[in-house]
């Protein structure tokens, strides 16, 4: 599709998605229809949202769920990839994302119900084992089971995914570059019209305002931030955020502010940034290393930022 940019007319689409927004920038040829585009990418945001939502009582996630233990559940394949990069990532972040804390999400308030101080005292109690080891995966079948009762919570991953199906639904309409986005997930395939990155900013961990704390240039990359600063609860005069210990079956105590991540794709992306969230900067970074990952760790008392893996303390790419 690649035209001279004073050629190209630009195109913003968006659209409501799993709580937030969608949306895609590119830019085409004079005469380009992008409702067919936007149509395409409604449906691609609303088939991941269908399937992987909490919030819906019907949805594929809360089937597997509500099922008993060692009862085999047909999920189809997309939930099934996004669970099966769950649990990888859970087995290699020793546990630090872990997708079965739906209970504890649910209890402190940050779920479809408010808070529930019962809910909370059996979250922060029982003994956990962490998703990884109670579900299996049947992939020939498409099917899944776990071996004792547990509640599944895809809001650590989820979205990054849906933002790579909107790249896959920008490439088969033959777009070739463009930057795709749901809320804080960013996806950029090739460049600019000019052949320049594509820009996006890091906000800055402020709760009062909204400010860029740095810029990125991206190409062909995907970058997810997770924070703490916009999703919250107040408990005895202190500020919890929505981050679960899935250790403790409660939010991050001396979490950092935010950690940004690069990878190649959004899924992996948005799914790193939690877990790195729940390790902190100092297990953090020597597995962001070991890795290979790009790391930005913002801290609240000195929004002095850490970097694994980036050149010159900005990850350029």
């Amino acid at each position: 599709m690649r035209k001279t940019f004073t050629d190209l007319a630009r195109h913003a689409l968006n659209g409501p998605t799993m709580g937030t927004r969608w949306s895609a920038l590119f830019h085409a040829p004079a005469g380009f229809d992008p409702e067919p585009v936007r149509v395409a990418m409604t449906e691609a945001v609303t088939e991941v949202d269908g399937q992987m939502s909490t919030w819906k009582p019907d949805s594929d996630l809360n089937r597997l769920s509500a099922a008993g233990p060692g009862e085999w559940v047909s999920l189809p394949p997309a939930l099934m990839d996004v669970l099966a990069a769950g649990l990888e990532l859970g087995r290699i972040s020793g546990g630090a994302f872990d997708i079965g804390m739906a209970d504890a999400v649910s209890a402190w308030g940050f779920g479809p119900s408010p808070a529930d101080e019962a809910g909370i005292r059996a979250a922060r109690t029982k003994p956990r084992r962490p998703a990884h080891e109670i579900l299996e995966l049947d992939p020939a079948n498409a099917r899944a089971r776990k071996s004792q009762a547990m509640a599944f919570d895809l809001n650590g991953i989820a979205k990054g995914y849906g933002v790579d199906r909107l790249a896959e639904t920008a490439r088969a309409f033959d777009i070739g570059d463009a930057l795709l986005a749901i809320d804080g997930e960013v996806r950029a395939i090739g460049t600019q019209p000019d052949g320049s990155a594509w820009t996006v900013a890091v906000e800055a961990p402020d709760t009062k305002r909204r400010a860029a704390h740095s810029i990125l240039e991206l190409t062909d990359i995907a970058v997810a931030t997770s924070g703490n600063y916009r999703h919250w609860v107040e408990v005895g005069g202190r500020r919890l955020g929505h981050t679960m210990d899935p250790g403790r079956g409660m939010p991050l105590l001396n979490a950092p502010a935010s950690v940004t991540v690069l990878a190649e794709t959004c899924m992996m992306a948005d799914a790193w940034a939690t877990a790195m969230m729940v390790l902190g900067r100092e297990r953090g970074l020597p597995l962001a290393h070991s890795l290979g990952l790009s790391v930005l760790f913002i801290d609240w008392s000195s929004s002095v930022e850490a970097a694994g893996c980036l050149k010159d303390g900005l990850p350029n790419r």
